[in-house]
């Protein structure tokens, strides 16, 4: 079967799935491979649940004709994604249809969610959901995406060189913004160039195909790795097109902007002056795509963020912060530092061990625990991963459910703490 007769059975069957488990009838199942679990086994399961077809890459699990056999599903996946993309090219459309891609090392989620925020007032907009960012979600969302599409914000995730590279093959960006480079996935990445090598394959791919970049003008390896792109708008704290500086940091951060838009000040429910890059970027993607600024003020106002991600919840007369989706070095470091600022008298650390940081693991961890030593705690309470390596004069529990039992035994009482960790950690669980 070629991918143009596949397309047209994805036309009349337009909604993919590849988790049986969360097949409804008339869907179109991939049956996916990985190293713990092989999707054609599943096959048969997903047409006797309602499947319209099932695409497998295994010749003995083809039991009738509504399966649909290929050299590899995955590829197959994403061929056919890049052909539902071209779709919406101008020429073919007649009009130009944004896909803005977002990465970077940490706020990419909450930086996506607030522009999809923001164009949403104006425009119908589609958009990864949740963090399905890698090479199964990114297709995913392409092909959820419908004919009354008039922007598209494409969420991408990696954790090695080439990784964003491949995506922009069947994504297509003709916008993209990075929202920073920092210690996150060294194991892969091999250090922080390469951290800057791997996300700048997006910048690469904007610079061939004469693209538009948004830059936070405040990193300056952005403004290096950006040099070339034919159409560069800029966001940040000093000079910049839209310029905008925090006036209020606890509970919530409020910007006042100073330049690009008429917003005076704006108030947010995010946690944290590292949530500044990611309400510009909205302010500045809006402006850009000429979103009226009282709706730019109201989206970013009135979005709430979850999932634990800077999340700030008062339970029993205690403030948490519950920013434990996930870390690295470099967010840890920033969420630390702004907690450290916070008008508390009773603060306490909850910090779950980084993930994927390769040999450099040990020593991030220590660079961690001298930070913490710069600042005065009610307590310091480390769990799990290579914290569990070092010594120190700290708490320590080897998983979040022991955290969680003494966190449990403790009943705080006006206390304000920080949860974060890798998702490995699960921290979320400590205050479940």
């Amino acid at each position: 079967m070629t991918l143009e007769q596949l397309y047209e059975i994805y036309l009349k069957y337009p909604s993919v799935q590849t988790d049986t488990r969360k097949l409804k009838e008339g869907d179109l199942y991939f049956a996916l491979k990985g190293p713990n679990f092989n999707g054609n086994i599943f096959a048969e399961q997903a047409l006797e649940k309602g499947a319209a077809y099932a695409v497998i890459d295994e010749k003995e699990y083809a039991i009738n004709e509504k399966m649909i056999v290929v050299d590899d599903s995955l590829h197959t996946l994403q061929n056919l994604a890049r052909h539902h993309r071209q779709q919406f090219d101008f020429q073919v459309k007649g009009r130009e249809i944004p896909f803005i891609a977002v990465t970077g090392s940490n706020g990419k989620t909450t930086t996506k969610e607030l522009i999809h925020a923001v164009l949403s007032t104006t425009f119908k907009t589609y958009t990864t959901k949740g963090n399905l960012n890698n090479q199964i979600g990114i297709p995913l969302t392409l092909l959820g995406i419908r004919d009354d599409a008039e922007m598209v914000v494409i969420e991408m995730g990696a954790n090695h060189q080439k990784e964003i590279e491949n995506y922009c093959k069947y994504a297509l960006p003709t916008h993209g913004l990075i929202t920073n480079c920092g210690k996150a996935h060294l194991e892969g990445f091999g250090g922080i160039e390469g951290v800057q090598k791997a996300k700048g394959e997006l910048y690469e791919f904007l610079r061939e195909n004469k693209g538009t970049a948004f830059i936070m003008n405040d990193y300056y390896y952005l403004k290096t790795m950006s040099k070339g792109i034919s159409t560069i708008i800029t966001y940040g704290t000093q000079e910049a097109d839209v310029v905008g500086k925090p006036c209020q940091s606890e509970p919530y951060i409020s910007l006042f902007i100073e330049k690009g838009a008429d917003i005076d000040i704006l108030q947010t429910r995010l946690v944290g002056d590292y949530n500044i890059p990611n309400v510009l970027a909205a302010i500045t993607i809006g402006k850009f795509f000429r979103v009226e600024e009282e709706n730019i003020k109201l989206a970013i106002e009135m979005y709430q963020p979850s999932n634990s991600r800077s999340q700030l919840i008062e339970k029993n007369g205690n403030k948490i912060i519950l920013d434990a989706y996930n870390a690295n070095p470099s967010s840890m470091k920033v969420a630390i530092e702004n907690f450290s600022r916070m008008n508390s008298n009773n603060k306490i650390l909850l910090l779950g061990g980084m993930a994927e940081l390769g040999e450099s693991s040990l020593q991030e961890h220590e660079n961690i625990l001298e930070l913490i030593n710069q600042f005065q705690w009610k307590e310091v309470v480390l769990v799990g991963g290579d914290f569990m390596k070092i010594k120190n004069g700290f708490k320590t529990f080897k998983n979040s459910i022991e955290a969680a039992h003494w966190f449990r035994e403790q009943q705080f009482e006006d206390t304000s703490i920080l949860i974060k960790g890798s998702r490995s950690m699960q921290m979320e669980r400590v205050i479940e």
